[in-house]
């Protein structure tokens, strides 16, 4: 009888409570990077580590997008690498003539080198950094763009003009190609199709 009376027991009613904001936020806070004045010449996620020379390991500095950036009137290249959801600088430094990436034993998909002054924390430190990408293709295309990075800054240092690269030349005239077929298409009338009415 006590599963009858469970059965006929008045059900409570749901409540939706409503509450006011005490303050309302109507203007917008812009937030600055200092990145603004630079384009992306490499983006691509991986992890990065750090060794810690006192406790003799490496230890993980964080995942993300590791960012090779060009500064739009100095045209130098810095390394930026922020972490995934709190977008934390993990990484930050000019790529300089005296950093040499150096395979990682024992991976194919990694890539060690030292850094004079990383900006990540305050002040500035000396560092071994690693990082480690999904496959061996991606470790090998941030080398490609590391050394041409490396390159580029170590001409600007010394003042030569850069040549750019066949592949950006190629594209370039592709853009150029592209613009001009969207030119013409603007330029054409579009052909109307006549009703007839009966």
């Amino acid at each position: 009888m006590s599963d009858n009376t469970a059965a006929l027991a008045p059900r409570e009613e749901e409540v939706d409570v409503h509450f006011e904001p005490v303050v309302r936020l109507t203007e917008q806070v812009e937030t600055k990077t200092h990145e603004e004045d630079e384009d992306v010449l490499f983006k691509m996620r991986a992890k990065l580590f750090r060794f810690d020379a006192d406790a003799n390991e490496w230890k993980e500095r964080g995942t993300g997008d590791v960012r090779l950036l060009s500064h739009k009137e100095t045209k130098k290249v810095r390394l930026v690498m922020r972490r995934d959801k709190t977008l934390k600088v993990c990484a930050n430094h000019f790529i300089s003539s005296d950093m040499k990436l150096q395979p990682n034993i024992g991976s194919d998909r990694s890539w060690v080198w030292r850094v004079a002054a990383d900006f990540a924390e305050n002040p500035p430190t000396s560092e071994t950094l690693a990082i480690r990408f999904a496959n061996p293709d991606n470790a090998e295309q941030f080398k490609t763009a590391f050394e041409e990075a490396q390159k580029n800054n170590i001409a600007r240092s010394e003042g030569k003009p850069v040549e750019p690269k066949e592949e950006a030349k190629e594209e370039a005239k592709e853009e150029k190609e592209e613009e001009k077929k969207e030119a013409e298409e603007k330029e054409t009338p579009p052909t109307q199709e006549t009703e007839s009415k009966d």
